[in-house]
């Protein structure tokens, strides 16, 4: 059995009817306009992560001279 709400749960249900606005509860139809950009951002951010890395590892040495004749 529920417990009444009370003025103070009563306060907080009014807050949070916004959140079920019809125009806010429609971003499904954003995720399937752009199908696939969430995974293709991840895999591109491990793309740069990993390339960051060999770079440390693997960089050519760095000569005090400028010029390389």
């Amino acid at each position: 059995m529920a417990k009444p709400l009370g003025s103070t749960g009563e306060f907080f249900r009014r807050r949070d009817e916004w959140r079920k606005h019809p125009t806010l509860s429609n971003q499904l139809r954003f995720r399937h306009a752009v199908p696939g950009l969430g995974l293709g951002v991840a895999a591109f951010c491990v793309y740069l992560v990993g390339e960051t890395v060999y770079n440390q590892f693997y960089s050519p040495p760095h000569s005090s001279s400028s010029s390389h004749h």
